[in-house]
Order: C-alpha cells, then sequence, then structure tokens
C-alpha cells in the first residue's frame, strides 16, 4: 500500500506565516486549493485554518467548497468554458476572464440566477498564458462596464505559469498602472489588484511590492514553503507539509545491469549503460508499492538520503537501498518529501489514501 500524509501542525503554521504577512501588509489573499483536487479531508483542514476566500481552477472543487462552508468567497482561477458558465455562476463567486463573448454569457446566466458575478480582468504581461493585451484593454474595460450583473471585481495576471516570466517589481509596477488608467478613464475604483501566485511571495518579503497590489492568489507557498525565485525553503516555514509513505513488497540483491536484448519499457524509455564499470556489479534492491500510475519518480524525495530510485513501472517503484544505514525488511514503509507536481498527482490518484496526522 502506499499513502500521502497532511501534517495539519505544520500546515497550520505555514498558513499562520502568511496571514501574517499579508495582513501586516495590508493585502488581502486567497489559498489556491488545485493541488488537492477536490479531496474533502483536506478542504476541510483548510476551512479549519481560517481560510475565507479559496481559488481553484475545477469548479466541481469549488462546488464542494460551498458545500462545506457557502460563506467562503469561491474563485474560478482560470478563463470559462462556454459549457460551465451555469456552474460557475452558481459555484464561483468570483471568475477569471479575457473574453468578451465568455463575460456576456456570464451575464446572461447571472440575471437567470438573479445574481451579481464578480470578475477579475486578467492582463497579458508576458508569460504568454491567459490575459487581454495591453494596448486593449481599454476597449475591453469599456465593454464589460455595460454587462448587467457583472461587478468587476479587480484586475491581475498570472507569471512564472508557461514561459517562466518573473514577477518583478517593474511587472507588478505596470499592472498598478493599468488601476490608474482604468479608474482615471471610467472614474470607477477597481478594489483589487491581483498580483500574483506564490511566486510572487519573496518580492514582499523584501517590501519590493508596489502598495496598489494588494490581493494574491497562494498555494505552493502554503503547502511547500517555498521561494520559487530561489528554490530554497522561506525561513520559518516548512516544505514538508505532506509526505508519502510506500511499503517495501520485496527485498533482493540483484545485478545492476538487465540481462536480454533491451528495448523501450512501459514508459517508453530505454536502458543505457554510460559507464559499464559503475554499473557492474549487484545492489540490494526494494521494490515499493506504488508506481507511474501513482507518481513520477522524479517529483519525490527520500528521507533516507542513502536511498536512490532506480526507475518505476506502472504499478511499483524500485529504490537501491544497499548504502542505507536501516535495517529494511518486506513490510516496512519508504518515506519521501514530495515536490508539488509529485503531490499534485498522489492527490489525483484514487489509489493513493489520504491521511491528516
Amino acid at each position: 500500500m502506499a499513502f500521502i500524509k497532511l501534517y495539519r501542525s505544520k500546515l497550520q503554521e505555514n498558513y499562520s506565516f502568511l496571514d501574517d504577512l499579508f495582513k501586516s501588509r495590508n493585502i488581502e489573499w486567497g489559498v489556491v486549493s488545485k493541488l488537492l483536487c477536490g479531496n474533502v479531508i483536506y478542504l476541510k483542514e483548510l476551512i479549519a485554518l481560517g481560510a475565507t476566500e479559496i481559488h481553484d481552477s475545477r469548479i466541481s472543487n469549488l462546488k464542494k467548497v460551498k458545500k462545506l462552508n457557502p460563506a467562503i468567497q469561491t474563485v474560478y482561477i482560470k478563463p470559462p468554458a462556454k459549457l460551465s458558465i451555469k456552474r460557475i455562476v452558481e459555484f464561483a463567486d468570483v471568475s477569471f476572464n479575457t473574453e468578451i463573448f465568455t463575460i456576456k454569457l456570464l451575464s446572461e446566466e447571472a440575471i437567470r440566477q438573479n445574481k451579481i458575478h464578480k470578475i477579475i480582468i486578467m492582463i497579458e504581461m508576458g508569460d504568454l498564458r491567459e490575459g487581454v493585451m495591453g494596448e486593449e484593454l481599454i476597449q475591453f474595460y469599456g465593454e464589460v462596464l455595460q454587462l448587467p450583473n457583472i461587478e468587476v471585481r479587480g484586475i491581475g495576471t498570472n507569471l512564472n505559469c508557461l514561459s517562466g516570466v518573473m514577477p518583478t517589481q517593474d511587472k507588478l509596477i505596470q499592472l498598478s498602472l493599468y488601476k490608474q488608467l482604468i479608474e482615471a478613464k471610467f472614474n470607477v475604483s477597481i478594489p483589487w489588484v491581483s498580483g500574483g501566485t506564490s511566486v510572487a511571495v519573496p518580492l514582499i518579503l523584501k517590501n519590493a511590492r508596489p502598495m496598489a497590489v494588494n490581493h494574491f492568489r497562494i498555494g505552493e507557498a502554503l503547502f511547500f514553503g517555498k521561494d520559487l525565485f530561489t528554490g530554497d525553503t522561506i525561513e520559518n516555514m516548512h516544505n514538508d507539509v505532506f509526505k508519502l509513505y510506500a511499503e517495501i513488497i520485496e527485498i533482493t540483491q540483484k545485478p545492476n545491469i538487465p540481462d536480454g536484448e533491451l528495448g523501450e519499457n512501459v514508459a517508453g524509455n530505454s536502458f543505457s549503460i554510460s559507464n559499464i564499470e559503475d554499473l557492474s556489479g549487484t545492489s540490494l534492491r526494494a521494490i515499493l508499492d506504488i508506481g507511474l500510475l501513482d507518481m513520477q519518480p522524479q517529483y519525490l524525495e527520500t528521507e533516507d538520503e542513502n536511498i536512490t530510485i532506480v526507475d518505476a513501472s506502472s504499478d511499483m517503484l524500485v529504490v537501491d537501498i544497499s548504502n542505507s544505514e536501516n535495517h529494511y525488511s518486506v513490510g516496512d514503509l519508504v518515506s519521501f518529501k514530495v515536490r508539488y507536481m509529485g503531490a499534485l498527482q498522489l492527490l489525483n490518484s484514487d489509489y493513493i489514501e489520504k491521511i491528516v496526522e
């Protein structure tokens, strides 16, 4: 068996650190829950932290949030698909938008549901994912302003999500200027300037955030405490809120070099011998009860530093335990820290049990 465990106290400490950071600077923020893949056990943990705003890219997950606590403000964090409009108005208080066509559909549906639907207009700032081009923003906003039952809650941008463009101070100043331009042109107030995701947290810590940028969406920093500029763990935060545990189902001394005619394995990879002397002899191998259906080995980090990950097939992970000082036996658990994409795949797997410590 294999399971992923969330450590409640570490999550609470990470949340408190971020909440204090944002509140001390008069910044509003929402928790991005998409990593949790709608797992109700873990969503309850988020709500218990005191989160009042939850963001997700799956409307089914926001529906679960509303069922758990209708008072939480739910935010749909990608441009809505036409076929999802009805459910987005029903279960998302706010949605990110970049197309007039879509916002008109939201307006019509909001009228039918007798609701005011809030939107954030996303602006292209160089990362080349979603966003209205800057030179088209004024015309775009003018058209949105005419639509009934639509409230522009703010403007925002996404950086570092596709092309790796970082949210520098200059980028956020540019975003702030768009706010000033809209407010001056239309004599309106833009409540939120949503400056990005966890990647922007280091700017806040350095007090390099323009004051007009007053809203952030945070997921990875909360769950992994990671400084996405340096790759290090943010001081006073935890990088091991989640851990994976997988059971050993075989331990055997085996040759390091396969025997037979070689082709591609199940993952499409071929065994290569870069230095045959390094691979000569045997090693003590353990097989763990988890595989590619549930995770990708490159996103795992063994807590026992003397264990080496060899490779994985669809349902089994092979590790080399030759150098470990621990005396492993069949039935023992091997623990791993997980990176963001590793946790995402594990949490999306129905075969991995989810536990709270």
